[in-house]
């Protein structure tokens, strides 16, 4: 590592990072949230080499290419308010366990089939004391719940098709999905067919230059 790369990392400040995404956003989170996203990036680095929640390993990174994309999907979700989300294919919390912070009114739900991982979420989720989220260790398609959520999310479970007709008995009457995705994917879309009726939102990413966007979904009226 040159001692450019060593001086970068020695200099990076996590609260500083933290609060300088928030800004750039027009994020308002209050202190006790911004602690709790701190402590969430601590948890993940910590569990990481035991869990394998993510490929990046480094605390710059993964709030570089992690927490910023995560709270990029913040505010459009704020807008929202949902009263009940599910987040599918959580793996290591991002974005479930952001969005819990985020969203401290919103009934969240994660859902992995990877046990550990599960298992970091529950812990986390105790740890930061998010008492409105559940952790479900189970496929999607196995879940059941009458009452139905309103938001479904998703950042890297797999294509829309197939996250549209694995959740769709989960989707309340009038519900969204909300799917994070990098450039939008027209084909997925288009493989949706008439029944399903989309809308792009474009995303800014603070410090990222890659291209992000939310795909909103809904089902068509009849």
């Amino acid at each position: 590592m040159s001692t450019a790369s060593t001086q970068t990392a020695a200099d990076f400040s996590l609260e500083r990072f933290l609060h300088q995404t928030l800004d750039a956003l027009g994020l308002t989170l209050d202190e006790h949230q911004q602690r709790q996203l701190l402590d969430f990036t601590a948890l993940l680095q910590r569990w990481n080499s035991v869990f394998n929640l993510t490929a990046v390993r480094d605390v710059e990174g993964m709030a570089r290419l992690h927490l910023a994309d995560c709270l990029a999907a913040l505010p459009a979700l704020q807008r929202l308010a949902p009263r009940r989300l599910l987040d599918v294919g959580s793996g290591g919390g991002l974005p479930g366990i952001v969005f819990a912070i985020g969203l401290p009114d919103t009934d969240i739900h994660l859902v992995d089939t990877v046990q550990k991982k599960c298992a970091f979420l529950q812990q986390t989720s105790g740890s930061l004391r998010l008492k409105q989220v559940q952790v479900h260790h189970a496929r999607v398609e196995a879940l059941t719940d009458p009452a139905g959520f309103d938001c479904i999310t998703s950042r890297a479970f797999s294509d829309l098709p197939l996250l549209v007709n694995s959740t769709s008995s989960l989707l309340a009457p009038g519900g969204q999905w909300c799917a994070m995705k990098g450039r939008p994917p027209a084909d997925e879309i288009a493989a949706l067919g008439d029944a399903v009726l989309s809308r792009i939102e474009p995303l800014q990413v603070p410090g990222l230059e890659a291209q992000r966007c939310l795909v909103w979904l809904r089902r068509a009226t009849r």
